[in-house]
């Protein structure tokens, strides 16, 4: 039901904006504001999870999100290439899976100071291609309670999320997601596993008009 209101909230908001709007850079800020409103995720893991983001952002026409996308999934490989993020491509959507080992000390939420250049890269691509929401994922393995690795998982979220912010990504675009220990990539029986487990992920979204 609250979730059927923001949609209704949303249309709302865009024939007012559309009304008000004389000329195509108003409409399209029309159409963007609905994008930002209500957006749609589908992921692998989450594929009836919805998000919705609180800016207005430009839509992608439907014929042009495949490869607008595509440019940006090659700037990413060519950015990223030897920094130990993988980059996934997932129809519309590209995922970056970032390793703790590689961002964050054991236990502890804040960034490396060496992860920085990279992450850096990252907001580069992202800066270019700014018609994208993001949705910034934490995992844990399952050593520890439940609680601290829920906890541990969402302010390493957070410290992504604000490292970005950082770099003059619009705060809009991002939303931030702890999964503890829920979303194993694999089991976590030997030490190999968890720190594939150990990770927080990126989800690249397309506004599409």
């Amino acid at each position: 039901m609250k979730f059927k209101k923001s949609i209704i909230s949303a249309i709302t908001l865009s024939l007012i904006i559309s009304g008000c709007a004389s000329t195509n850079a108003g409409k399209g800020a029309a159409i963007g504001a609905v994008a930002g409103a209500v957006l749609g995720k589908s992921t692998s893991n989450h594929k009836d999870k919805r998000l919705i983001w609180g800016a207005a952002i430009g839509a992608i026409a439907g014929a042009a999100v495949g490869d607008y996308m595509d440019k940006q999934e090659e700037e990413f490989r060519e950015e990223l290439s030897g920094s130990g993020i993988e980059v996934i491509r997932e129809g519309d959507n590209i995922r970056l899976v970032m390793p703790s080992n590689i961002t964050f000390a054991t236990g502890q939420s804040y960034i490396t100071s060496g992860f920085h250049a990279t992450l850096n890269d990252v907001a580069k691509v992202l800066t270019k291609f700014d018609k994208t929401y993001l949705s910034i994922e934490g995992h844990t393995d399952s050593q520890g309670s439940y609680e601290f690795n829920q906890n541990l998982s969402e302010q390493r979220a957070v410290s992504v999320k604000n490292y970005l912010v950082q770099q003059n990504i619009l705060d809009g675009r991002l939303q931030v997601t702890g999964y503890g220990e829920t979303q194993p990539l694999v089991d976590n029986s030997t030490e190999k596993n968890r720190a594939i487990n150990r990770r927080v992920e990126i989800q690249i979204i397309p506004s599409k008009a």
